[in-house]
C-alpha cells in the first residue's frame, strides 16, 4: 500500500508541474502580446487591419492562464478537492509547441523586414500590385506611395501618360547588377496578412549621385517619371532631382 501511495504521490507532483508549466506559457504568451501590443512592434509581424485579432488573443491567453493558476492555487490550499478528478493531463509536446514561439518572440528583438530579406530580382509585378484599387489613381501623384505608383504603371495602357507627373516616395535602396549606373529601386515590402506573405517590389528610379547611395538605405526620393531603359526594357523611372536619407517609418509595410 505504501508503494502505491508514494507512487500516486509522484504521478500528482508530475501533473502539477506540468500544469503550472501550462498555466505560466498562456500567461506568458498574453502578456508577450500585450508587451508587442503596446510597443508599436505588432506591426513588424502583421498587417493593422488584423492587430485587433492580437487583442484578443492577448484577452484569451491571459484568461485562460489565469484560471489555470487560480484553480492550482486552489488546489494546492485545500479549497478544490476535486482537481484531479477533473485533470486533463497535457502532453510534453504540446508545452513544446507553446513554448517555442514564445521563447523565440523573447530572445530575438523584433524589427521588420529590410533589404537582406528580398529574394532574387525585386519585381515589377506581384498579385499585390496588379491588384485594382480605385483609389490609387484619384491620388494625387505626389502623394503616391511606391505600391501606388507600381499600380499606375502596370495598369498603363501606354507609358508616356505618366510622362512628367511629380512623385515623391519612401523606402529603401535597392540595387543589383543588372541595372545601369545611378540605377536603383525605392523598394518596400508589402504584406496582406502577416510577414509570412510579404513581397518585395519597387520603383525604379535614377539619379545621378545614386554611386553615394547605400544597399537598404531609408531614402526620401522626388523628382518626376520618365519613359526609359531599367533592366534592358522601357519602363517609367522616376528621375530624382533630390535623394535624401531618412529613418525608417514607424510602419514601415504597404497594406494593398
Amino acid at each position: 500500500m505504501q508503494r502505491t501511495h508514494t507512487h500516486d504521490h509522484h504521478e500528482d507532483s508530475g501533473g502539477d508541474f506540468q500544469d503550472w508549466l501550462k498555466a505560466g506559457l498562456l500567461l506568458g504568451l498574453g502578456l508577450y502580446f500585450v508587451y508587442n501590443i503596446i510597443s508599436g512592434n505588432l506591426t513588424n509581424y502583421i498587417n493593422v487591419r488584423f492587430a485587433w485579432l492580437s487583442v484578443v488573443a492577448a484577452a484569451l491567453f491571459l484568461l485562460i492562464g489565469g484560471y489555470s493558476a487560480y484553480h492550482l492555487l486552489r488546489h494546492h490550499s485545500g479549497g478544490d478537492h476535486d482537481h484531479h478528478h477533473s485533470h486533463a493531463p497535457v502532453s510534453w509536446g504540446a508545452l513544446l509547441v507553446v513554448a517555442i514561439p514564445l521563447v523565440l518572440g523573447t530572445l530575438i528583438p523584433s524589427r521588420p523586414l529590410g533589404v537582406e530579406a528580398v529574394g532574387g530580382d525585386l519585381g515589377l509585378s506581384s498579385a499585390s500590385v496588379t491588384a485594382n484599387s480605385a483609389a490609387t489613381f484619384t491620388v494625387n501623384p505626389e502623394n503616391r506611395n511606391v505600391l501606388d505608383w507600381l499600380r499606375v504603371i502596370n495598369s498603363a495602357e501606354d507609358y508616356s501618360a505618366v510622362n512628367g507627373q511629380p512623385a515623391d516616395v519612401l523606402g529603401f535602396v535597392y540595387t543589383e547588377p543588372t541595372m545601369g549606373e545611378n540605377q536603383f529601386m525605392v523598394a518596400r515590402f508589402t504584406i496582406s496578412c502577416c510577414v509570412a506573405d510579404a513581397s518585395a517590389i519597387g520603383l525604379p528610379t535614377y539619379w545621378a549621385e545614386a554611386d553615394t547611395l547605400e544597399q537598404g538605405q531609408w531614402v526620401r526620393a522626388r523628382g518626376t517619371m520618365q519613359v526609359s531603359a531599367f533592366r534592358s526594357d522601357e519602363t517609367p523611372v522616376l528621375q530624382a532631382t533630390s535623394v535624401e536619407l531618412v529613418e525608417q517609418p514607424e510602419h514601415p509595410y504597404l497594406y494593398p
